[in-house]
């Protein structure tokens, strides 16, 4: 069984999976793109209600900023041998009084240490939102805005970002610094991580 049917034959799984079914407002539909030549991983929160319903990953506003901070179009973005798009959860969680709910974490425990296996060529890992960042980066013992502005501090192959969502215009405002000194390096990184052979 060759690596690129290993990631697969991952992704079919977790599609198919319905272990938190009893934990959802709505029916599971575990959105997740996987391909074991995938160069570059998006390492989210858990699908919103629009990309719940479209089936397709960052389909709504939030995707759009994302494209335009890393520089890539759809194209490149949807093509799974280039791009993985993984959240903690793969299932949309509902909302609760702040946005939706978090990432339901039997997601995460089942399935994100399978998933980084099956993805042995990432060159570059963006971690979005306080959920990624407490597995993947789990010593970085700081709150979101310290976590992404230490960003020069973390290896090259992992980049800490806020959730692209219309809701963090407020601190996207507040923190200029972001668009101004982290957003040229990410674009550089993703370019590198994407096309350097």
């Amino acid at each position: 069984c060759s690596m690129t049917d290993a990631a697969e034959e991952l992704q079919q799984q977790i599609r198919s999976c319905t272990i938190c079914a009893d934990r959802l407002p709505v029916a599971p539909r575990p959105i997740v793109q996987l391909h074991s030549d995938a160069k570059l991983l998006i390492a989210g929160q858990a699908p919103g209600s629009r990309v719940h319903a479209t089936g397709v990953p960052f389909d709504d506003p939030s995707g759009d900023r994302l494209r335009d901070w890393i520089g890539i179009d759809r194209d490149t973005f949807y093509n799974a041998s280039r791009v993985a798009i993984a959240p903690m959860g793969f299932c949309y969680p509902g909302t609760g009084k702040h946005g939706d709910r978090p990432p339901l974490k039997i997601c995460s425990e089942t399935w994100r240490s399978r998933v980084m296996d099956a993805l042995p060529h990432v060159k570059l890992t963006l971690v979005i939102g306080q959920y990624a960042m407490a597995w993947h980066l789990p010593d970085r013992g700081n709150n979101l805005t310290e976590t992404v502005r230490a960003w020069r501090n973390f290896d090259e192959s992992i980049m800490p970002l806020p959730h692209p969502s219309p809701r963090n215009n407020i601190w996207l405002s507040k923190n200029r610094w972001f668009e101004d000194e982290l957003l040229p390096v990410l674009r550089r990184r993703c370019n590198a991580a994407l096309y350097d052979q």
